[in-house]
């Protein structure tokens, strides 16, 4: 019998999380079929089957499961020895890789980075600015050490630590916004022309559930990835938005853009912070988490009526990769 190796384990970890081989391969970057092989081979050595092939792609057996977490255990422990080794080299920084969406850089500014060389002196802080779901396809092919991003669901692989409720807001041309006062329902927002991105994009799909839900017509007359395409269409008059406040902060306080809370219902998105759970802590582990929360802090005063501050990364121990969510 051939012994187990790390190559069939990190495929079947990879597997089981993004539910679909041919994703897999592709975030692998390894040919599908021998991917395949790699994963029959380990469930002929163990003589069991590992995943359940369906036409949705593939899910994990229970046995499949119990060596999924396994291999996460032992993927972090090779990860621990690597970093551990990498010391004796004499490097001092690590590097973080995080991701954030252009509405949380709009609000916090570029000043993330200047504060990151004060507060982690000892960590190299970079930052990709992409929509959410651009976020999570970025950690899944682990590009990114973690990420700020909104709805994410629950699924293997991933931890998730809720930090901001923050409602969406009606966005249209030129006018005054006050977001004391002024209020619009759903039903009538909907029958504005819409500008929204793509189906992928979790705004995108809260719009559209809500309005399933409510057996109101959806008519989306634009669709458009770039917030500044959408601004540009909505400072027109063709059409409105959807849209989180940040997203169109700095239009909305010069008088370019108006804003509107909604209401019946109110269409709340949460943000957490997303990481890998197969990826080792940080040796700057608590600091970096204080850091961001911090950030995220300041980023639900600048929402003010418009976000929730949850408690996420209140505890004083937060959920660290391995740990159930």
């Amino acid at each position: 019998m051939d012994a187990i190796n790390l190559r069939q384990l990190r495929y079947l970890a990879k597997t089981i999380e993004v539910a679909n081989i041919t994703r897999a391969a592709e975030q692998l970057n390894v040919a599908q079929p021998a991917l395949g092989l790699q994963i029959r081979q380990l469930e002929d050595e163990l003589g069991v089957p590992l995943l359940m092939r369906h036409s949705r792609g593939v899910s994990a057996t229970a046995a499949g499961k119990v060596l999924y977490d396994r291999a996460c255990e032992i993927l972090r422990a090779v990860e621990d020895a690597k970093q551990e080794i990498k010391r004796f080299a004499g490097s001092i920084n690590e590097s973080v890789l995080l991701g954030l969406t252009p509405g949380i850089t709009n609000l916090v500014g570029a000043e993330i980075l200047v504060e990151a060389q004060l507060d982690l002196p000892n960590v190299h802080l970079s930052i990709t600015e992409e929509m959410s779901y651009v976020l999570v396809e970025a950690l899944e092919r682990d590009e990114i050490d973690m990420a700020l991003a909104y709805e994410v669901a629950e699924r293997p692989g991933f931890i998730r630590i809720p930090l901001i409720e923050e409602e969406m807001l009606f966005v249209n041309a030129a006018g005054p916004t006050d977001f004391a006062q002024d209020s619009i329902g759903f039903a009538e927002a909907l029958s504005h022309p819409l500008v929204l991105a793509g189906e992928r994009d979790p705004a995108r799909r809260m719009v559209a559930a809500a309005a399933e839900k409510h057996a109101l017509p959806l008519k989306i007359a634009f669709e458009a990835s770039s917030i500044g395409m959408m601004k540009s269409l909505i400072a027109s008059g063709k059409a409105v938005g959807i849209m989180p406040f940040g997203s169109a902060a700095d239009e909305i306080r010069r008088g370019e853009l108006s804003a509107r809370r909604i209401r019946d219902p109110l269409i709340i998105r949460t943000l957490y912070l997303v990481r890998s759970s197969r990826r080792s802590p940080f040796r700057a582990e608590r600091d970096i988490l204080d850091f961001i929360r911090r950030i995220t802090t300041r980023f639900a005063l600048d929402l003010g009526p418009l976000g929730k501050k949850l408690a996420g990364l209140e505890s004083s121990h937060p959920v660290e990769p391995g740990a159930s969510k």
